[in-house]
């Protein structure tokens, strides 16, 4: 984790609809839509920006560098980042650390994906697979269900653990995904955006443990972008320079994570300490911060992440979830935009749209989705096998 020396200002965001594959442009095309939207935000032309960070998983190599030159090639370093489903932060981590550093004062965060229509598969199958110690793990200590889709035999035994804990009834989950569409049904970027009950998402078909189809994201094709830069950039350009990173920590995995809770296993115990460190260096209480964006790829890790994020103490999700604290009137609005539940889940996109929705937030830009007077936002970004991101911006 590496503390912010100077300040770290986002000037400028874009994306576009997320949409189902088959449905979408290709991910080239995407990609340079996201980042001349983030541009046009800024108000700066690409020939400012002096190095780029893109992150996508499903793609060839320097699929980055082809997106990019669909706005133009400028000869500027471009990095390609794959970290699973935190990619999108990854990359905006990097372009935080290249201004906080001053190795560059103006740089461009982008994130895509054009996925296929089913659960997340290894693409290569004739080395080890990236994830063999979590599924390992998994084996050993919950077994296997062939049937189901690997993700949601994590993330489901996750769930089944907290339900076991802490005794919470398994329909408390379906409220998530009747929140998540209640969000989203004021965001135009959103796939899924038709309201939902507790009782068809209790009566879509199970996947995996407590988790419905309702209860899992969709797979996703989408692109999103930052411009980052330093406030004397701001000040030289006369950009909007209201939104800044406070502060920001990234985590991996340590030997808790395979020691058989499969809680600990989908980084429950990462997202703790990345957001404990992120309260460390910020000195923000996490009870000041109104709005916040989740990893919700299944209903049982925004449960999860609600704790980890000490949103509410341990054991006490039920009823944050039940009395409404986790939405617009209570204690804190989580997922605005919808989530991945609904928003939509492009993998190399979804930090950055997460990033995209809480500098509008910030702004007050929302629209429908406006949370009051917001001054801080947190933002939450988890790939398995594993990193993760914690973000809070604030409004100065």
């Amino acid at each position: 984790m590496t503390k912010t020396t100077a300040p770290v200002h986002v000037v400028g965001v874009g994306m576009i609809p997320f949409s189902k594959p088959g449905r979408s442009d290709s991910y080239d095309a995407m990609g340079s839509q996201a980042a001349r939207r983030a541009l046009d935000d800024a108000g700066i032309a690409l020939s400012l920006v002096e190095q780029a960070y893109v992150g996508y998983v499903y793609g060839d190599s320097v699929s980055g560098q082809a997106a990019l030159y669909g706005v133009g090639p400028t000869g500027i370093p471009v990095v390609n980042v794959n970290n699973n489903c935190a990619t999108g932060s990854s990359a905006l981590w990097l372009a935080r650390q290249a201004i906080a550093s001053g190795a560059a004062d103006c740089v461009l965060a982008l994130g895509f994906e054009q996925m296929t229509p089913g659960a997340l598969t290894s693409v290569f199958t004739d080395r080890p697979d990236a994830l063999r110690l979590f599924n390992e793990t998994r084996e050993a200590h919950q077994g296997t269900h062939p049937s189901a889709p690997t993700a949601a035999q994590f993330f489901g035994n996750a769930g089944q653990a907290y339900i076991d804990e802490f005794g919470m009834d398994p329909d408390t989950l379906a409220h998530i995904s009747v929140k998540s569409r209640r969000h989203a049904a004021h965001n135009p970027y959103a796939v899924f955006t038709d309201p939902v009950s507790v009782e068809e998402v209790l009566a879509s078909p199970t996947i995996h443990g407590p988790l419905t189809r309702l209860q899992c994201c969709p797979p996703t094709c989408g692109a999103a972008a930052a411009i980052l830069c330093s406030a004397e950039f701001a000040r030289k350009h006369g950009l909007d320079a209201s939104v800044r990173i406070r502060a920001q920590a990234m985590t991996s995995d340590t030997p808790e994570s395979f020691a058989g809770d499969p809680r600990m296993l989908v980084g429950y115990g990462i997202a703790r300490a990345a957001a404990d460190a992120v309260y460390e260096e910020s000195g923000v209480d996490p009870e000041d911060i109104p709005v916040v964006e989740l990893h919700d790829c299944f209903t049982t890790n925004e449960l999860l992440s609600y704790e980890a994020l000490r949103l509410t103490p341990e054991g006490t999700a039920e009823k944050f979830i039940l009395s409404g604290d986790n939405t617009y009137g209570g204690r804190v609005v989580t997922n605005p935009s919808g989530g991945l539940l609904s928003k939509g889940h492009p993998l190399g996109a979804t930090g950055l749209a997460q990033c995209a929705e809480l500098v509008w937030q910030l702004r007050g830009q929302a629209g429908g989705r406006q949370v009051e007077n917001a001054r801080l936002a947190l933002q939450h970004n988890l790939g398995l096998g594993s990193a993760c991101v914690v973000t809070l911006y604030e409004k100065v």
